[in-house]
């Protein structure tokens, strides 16, 4: 298996066009599962303060993550975590629901953001200027700190949600299709926090 490091290393190395102290690393969280909302992160690290271990939150044992999580606020710059709620994920497609969690977790940033490093292969349609970083969580850590953030905060709203309809098993699966989703969703049906628009919950929702 192949390790977070081992596939940044696979790539050309990261050239940022920007020199300056308020780089911005953005990253989601969410957009396969089934129910709950889109998580977006953003965070401007302090090159007086660097935190070690940052990569892929995937790559992160749970207790790791929520350490680092802890750091990360204490140490960054600026952070912020925003998130678009199943109903807007339904309305607009998770692709622009996710680009709009990125941004409002920009637009929450305090210092404000000069340049944006975000994961993925497309910037989110926000004024300021920035590169799309391919595999970007193991290969900057701003992007690294912000994939943390988003993926702790989703957790637990995961494990919130699991503490209300434990029938599900939210705290195991987050959300995504599991077998053991699937199976909730057909014996139990769809909550209000279910994305309406995904081909399981639609389905299920046309047998009521």
């Amino acid at each position: 298996m192949t390790s977070a490091r081992g596939k940044a290393a696979e790539l050309p190395p990261l050239v940022v066009d920007y020199r300056g102290e308020r780089l911005a690393g953005v990253d989601e969280v969410g957009r396969g599962p089934l129910v709950g909302a889109v998580v977006a992160a953003a965070v401007i690290l302090d090159p007086a303060r660097p935190i070690e271990g940052l990569t892929d939150s995937k790559a992160l044992s749970a207790r790791r993550r929520e350490a680092l999580d802890v750091e990360i606020r204490e140490r960054a710059l600026a952070f912020a975590v925003a998130e678009a709620s199943p109903a807007e994920v339904d309305a607009l497609n998770i692709y622009h629901a996710t680009h709009l969690a990125m941004r409002r977790a920009i637009d929450a940033l305090s210092p404000a953001a000069e340049y944006l490093l975000v994961d993925g292969n497309r910037l989110p349609g926000h004024h300021l200027p920035g590169q799309a970083v391919v595999k970007g969580d193991a290969r900057h850590p701003a992007i690294a700190a912000a994939s943390i953030l988003a993926k702790v905060a989703r957790d637990a709203q995961m494990r919130a949600l699991d503490a209300r309809h434990p029938d599900y098993g939210f705290a195991r699966h987050k959300g995504y299709p599991t077998r053991e989703h699937l199976a909730a969703l057909e014996r139990f049906g769809a909550l209000p926090e279910h994305r309406r628009s995904f081909a399981p919950v639609k389905r299920q929702l046309a047998l009521f």
